[in-house]
């Protein structure tokens, strides 16, 4: 518990825009990111479906309803994998559209582990999260053994167009990694490293 404070506080001290956690720490993240004028600055994210995102779909429309009600303020989804890789694409919505739906009015990211996709797997995760109208596409877990990549970024962004945002995620670990991303088309960088990025290039 002590850590998941002191990342809320460091990400409090430097402005940044989310604290990303599993849905177990909202809680606490929220009562330490939460300001007393009932504003934030840093907002707590849970994860759904995480890592694999091959949970039954009922369960993670659950679990994100249980994050909301303990005070997250974003969801962030991991698609169905082995779905989505055997083309199974009716499920793939389905499954997104039952979270989509769980978060009302909050923003939802689709985690899409772009390092076990191919091009097409990735253009059809973006289109039909496209369709469905999410808030943000986003590479990595991190747990996948690969991260975001320009290339990927690009190709994410060429698909979703202007009205959905792209969140780099996975490996990013120098200001210079984080700069790349975001000329490629990302909106927001998501990294463990993120004190580590923003004191490196303020030095």
């Amino acid at each position: 518990m002590a850590d998941i404070a002191k990342i809320c506080e460091e990400a409090k001290r430097h402005n940044f825009k989310t604290v990303c956690v599993n849905s177990s720490w909202i809680a606490t993240c929220d009562g330490v990111l939460l300001r007393q004028d009932s504003t934030y600055v840093t907002v707590p994210i849970a994860v759904v479906g995480f890592p694999l995102g091959a949970g039954i779909t009922s369960s993670k429309s659950f679990e994100a309803k249980a994050a909301i009600e303990a005070g997250a303020k974003e969801i962030d989804m991991v698609i169905q994998i082995g779905r989505l890789k055997a083309e199974d694409y009716d499920y793939v919505f389905n499954d997104i559209k039952a979270v989509y739906d769980a978060c009302g009015d909050l923003p939802l990211k689709v985690i899409l582990e772009t390092s076990m996709m191919t091009h097409d797997k990735i253009v059809a995760a973006c289109c039909i999260c496209k369709e469905i109208g999410v808030a943000f596409v986003k590479t990595s877990t991190g747990f996948g053994g690969g991260g975001a990549t320009v290339e990927h970024i690009a190709l994410m962004k060429a698909v979703v167009g202007e009205n959905i945002q792209v969140k780099a995620s996975g490996g990013i670990r120098t200001y210079d990694d984080a700069i790349r991303m975001l000329k490629a088309g990302a909106t927001r960088i998501g990294a463990s490293a993120s004190v580590a990025i923003v004191t490196d290039h303020q030095t």
